[in-house]
């Protein structure tokens, strides 16, 4: 009887090699090139960039250097105070109570939303300027002008009094910005002043201070 044929075994099948990081760096200008994200870069940095409190060369908007310095000083002012009021109001969005809760609720938030767009226009005119925006918030509360708010929660007489004596702040500022950006020259400092910033202040004072109306709903204990 014929011994059974031998059934070959297949030999293994190596693991395939994972090309794709050798394929993507060979196409690469440099093969040795490093993809994975060098970070804690701060750590071994040079010096910034730009110092805050000066100005650059770096756009040529037709102003001299003393005329841009002087705005971008009066700007991150207003910058500060700005984003002050705008967390002012989504405190106050987030606290009211009373028998006006619902509208006040609404009415805060939508001025929020006002300020938040001016904390953007104020800060690009700072940049168009060769100036540096203020940013972080331990700056911001170091150098606004506003008084600053208990963590507690206040009635809604109150909060609405805080808000217009910090709308009064900023609206003080815009028009002394407005007269020195005038007179210096400085005409997009001065249009940002008035059409943005001044107007909505005024508009956002008219819409609050209704709310302080003489009637017993809003009177505080």
């Amino acid at each position: 009887m014929a011994a059974p044929a031998k059934t070959k075994l297949a030999a293994p099948k190596k693991a395939a090699k994972d090309v794709t990081t050798s394929v993507a760096i060979a196409k690469g200008p440099n093969k040795n090139i490093n993809v994975q994200p060098i970070l804690n870069q701060q750590i071994n940095a040079p010096a910034v960039t730009q110092k805050f409190g000066t100005v650059s060369q770096r756009l040529p908007i037709g102003l001299a250097d003393n005329v841009r310095l002087e705005s971008v000083r009066m700007l991150n002012q207003l910058l500060a105070d700005t984003m002050t009021l705008r967390d002012l109001y989504k405190k106050s969005h987030w606290q009211v109570t009373g028998p006006t809760f619902y509208q006040l609720h609404l009415l805060f938030d939508k001025h929020f939303e006002k300020q938040s767009k001016l904390v953007d226009t104020i800060a690009e005119r700072i940049q168009i300027l060769g100036g540096v925006a203020i940013a972080m918030a331990h700056d911001v509360a170091e150098n606004t002008l506003i008084p600053r708010p208990p963590r507690d929660r206040e009635e809604a007489p109150v909060q609405i009094s805080r808000l217009l004596e910090a709308h009064q702040i900023i609206l003080q500022e815009c028009h002394e910005i407005a007269k020195k950006a005038d007179d210096s020259g400085d005409d997009g400092t001065n249009d940002l002043a008035v059409s943005n910033v001044m107007r909505t202040n005024e508009l956002q004072v008219w819409f609050v201070s209704e709310h302080l109306v003489d009637t017993p709903l809003v009177h505080a204990r």
